[in-house]
């Protein structure tokens, strides 16, 4: 038998002959960096400085000074007075008076009698004094003059706007005319009236008359202290006497 094998040698290498081949991993990507979004940072908590309360105070309240007081009362009562004084100016010297009206002469320019002695028409004209009392002026607007006979109206005419100064007094004067208009059978003769002058002619005849009657309004208003004003009006109403044969006036009365 043929032993020339070589002998087996027993090689204690840990390293193999032949080293297996790398592991091969897959060859994943790489995540990227985790980058958290920057947000602000909170400003530090600060916390509110909170004052505290006073220490409860069981004491009243003050009381106002004695002067401030005194003032209020003061100024109350000159308060009062001084609402007392425009009273008692307003009553005595400011209290609105009505004008007077004083009718002075009455006359008939021209007067027309009918044939027949049923109709008459004549001009009428009136002179008179508007006293204003007051011591504000008295503003007259709406003011009017009417002749009525028997009850009826016969005549009518405005009185123009216009002011009177505190305390003077106004002439006046108003002439119309009366178109023609039916007169009652009935005129009684009568005498001449007491106001005016007599129809004589040293034997005091009688002759036949008519009346007329006459009314003067004047409304207007008065302002007083400035502020306040015042309705005012006053009427003046008068009899008129006239003889129907020439239209001479006997007396009025008013």
């Amino acid at each position: 038998m043929n032993n020339n094998k070589p002998p087996f040698h027993h090689h204690h290498n840990n390293h193999h002959p032949h080293p297996p081949p790398p592991h091969n991993r897959p060859n994943y990507p790489q995540p990227p960096p985790h980058n958290r979004p920057n947000y602000p940072q909170p400003p530090p908590h600060n916390r509110p400085n909170y004052s505290q309360p006073p220490p409860y105070n069981r004491r009243q309240p003050p009381k106002p000074p004695k002067s401030t007081l005194s003032s209020c009362i003061v100024a109350t009562i000159f308060l009062l007075f001084l609402i007392i004084l425009i009273f008692i100016l307003y009553f005595s010297l400011f209290k609105p008076k009505n004008p007077s009206i004083s009718i002075t002469a009455v006359t008939l320019p021209s007067f027309t009698l009918s044939t027949n002695s049923s109709t008459v028409s004549f001009t009428f004209s009136l002179y008179a004094a508007v006293k204003n009392p007051n011591r504000a002026v008295f503003t007259h607007f709406d003011s009017s003059l009417q002749l009525l006979y028997l009850g009826n109206q016969v005549g009518f005419m405005f009185i123009p706007a216009g002011k009177i100064e505190p305390g003077k007094t106004e002439l006046m004067a108003a002439t119309f005319s009366i178109q023609e208009f039916p007169i009652s059978k009935g005129n009684v003769p009568t005498t001449a009236m007491s106001i005016g002058p007599p129809v004589s002619d040293g034997i005091e005849r009688v002759k036949p008359a008519m009346e007329v009657e006459m009314k003067m309004e004047m409304v207007g208003r008065i302002r007083v202290l400035w502020f306040f004003s015042h309705h005012v009006e006053t009427v003046s109403d008068c009899r008129v006497e006239i003889t129907i044969y020439d239209g001479s006036v006997l007396g009025f009365h008013c």
